[in-house]
């Protein structure tokens, strides 16, 4: 990569630390390799409550050497870990500082309105990254025939930007059907130090399975729209213990429901690493996922993934090479293919070795210079737009 021209990136973003999330992750890893290639980078972030100066801060004011600006937010009365950022002039301004060649909008939904507005009033292009399935998530809290109007909304955005970028092929497939122009494919990255079959731990294993049991793990948010509640359709596959790493409003609940399994809570770090390559399944219930990192961890763990045929794991699971794909509401059909895996350990073997193998070439640095190379094109784009401009305005003064 060129260093020479460094790109001035400015990132709004509907998430970050401490909300640990898909668009946290993403954008964590972006600005680590903005910085480990000489570009400069600033984040706008939602922080939590009124201020006068704008909204509390509630994360760290750098990252990875780039600034953290944080504008006003609302933490969602369901779901209150989550802080909602709200519109604001405070972009525009920040933005008009740093004076940015691109602005990234990640998951732009209301705070990412502003960063899309501020770059069009700065005549700087902008590339919002879709990622997060908000019809879906509203459907799961009960926000019924609401989908049409976040489309509308959603489509009224990204018709702002220079390019949305879609992080799987049946995304970037709907994407188009509900009219959203220019759009390409971005895929996510895999820390592959961090999420690798050495982590592989026999004393971990010797823990959660003390008289040899199958781990069959689940590894996510225990909230509505990742649909937990499947996991009670996994009691009594023969051989079999469930593993639950996690946490949120529906744990409780499962615990009651979920008596034999094993509950380790919200993991991170070395600890997460240990916890998935450990297991010998891994299954996944949410049907409304732009991607899903989680399966791609598990699979650069070696462990083969039990996963809904819908949204981004279409594009990570290949039945019968690296897991197998159910219909995204058959729970029974869900537990036929977890008990399939559980009972064939040759298979689960088999399945292990080709699922590394399937996120060859996807870690974080080839991806994200994927995407610096979407906002050199933008940039480079922009400059010639200008040029030409300039170049029209000359020969009707002459």
């Amino acid at each position: 990569m060129d260093t020479l021209s460094a790109v001035k990136v400015a990132i709004v973003t509907e998430s970050f630390l401490p909300q640990v999330n898909g668009v946290t992750n993403s954008v964590c890893r972006v600005l680590e390799r903005l910085e480990a290639l000489g570009h400069e980078a600033l984040v706008i972030a939602p922080g939590r409550g009124p201020r006068s100066a704008g909204a509390t801060r509630q994360g760290p004011d750098c990252y990875a050497g780039a600034p953290v600006r944080y504008v006003r937010g609302v933490a969602l009365p369901f779901y209150p870990s989550f802080v909602l950022g709200l519109p604001t002039r405070r972009v525009m301004s920040a933005l008009a500082e740093f004076e940015p060649d691109v602005v990234h909008l990640a998951s732009p939904l209301v705070l990412g309105t502003s960063g899309a507005a501020a770059a069009r009033r700065l005549d700087v292009p902008s590339v919002a990254v879709f990622q997060t399935d908000i019809a879906g998530f509203a459907r799961r809290y009960g926000f019924r025939g609401t989908g049409s109007v976040i489309w509308w909304w959603l489509r009224r955005l990204h018709r702002r930007t220079d390019r949305t970028l879609a992080p799987s092929t049946p995304v970037l497939a709907e994407l188009e059907q509900r009219g959203v122009p220019r759009l390409a494919l971005w895929g996510r990255g895999v820390d592959r130090r961090r999420f690798h079959p050495d982590h592989r731990s026999a004393d971990l294993r010797a823990r959660l399975a003390p008289t040899g049991e199958v781990l069959v793990g689940y590894v996510g948010r225990l909230a509505a729209e990742k649909r937990p509640r499947m996991l009670t359709r996994l009691v009594g596959i023969p051989g079999a213990r469930l593993v639950i790493v996690g946490d949120g409003p529906e744990e409780e609940r499962l615990r009651r429901q979920l008596p034999e399994a094993v509950f380790t809570g919200f993991r991170t770090g070395t600890e997460l690493s240990e916890l998935i390559a450990s297991l010998d399944v891994f299954v996944h219930t949410g049907a409304d996922e732009t991607f899903c990192q989680a399966i791609q961890e598990a699979l650069a763990s070696g462990v083969p993934v039990v996963a809904p045929a819908a949204g981004g794991p279409l594009d990570l699971v290949r039945p019968g090479f690296n897991g197998l794909l159910y219909a995204p509401d058959d729970a029974t059909e869900m537990r036929a293919a977890v008990n399939t895996l559980v009972a064939d350990p040759v298979l689960r073997r088999r399945m292990a070795v080709r699922a590394v193998e399937s996120v060859q070439g996807r870690g974080w640095a080839a991806v994200c210079d994927e995407l610096i190379e979407h906002y050199r094109e933008l940039t480079g784009s922009m400059t010639e737009r200008r040029n030409a401009a300039d170049h029209a305005r000359e020969e009707s003064a002459a």
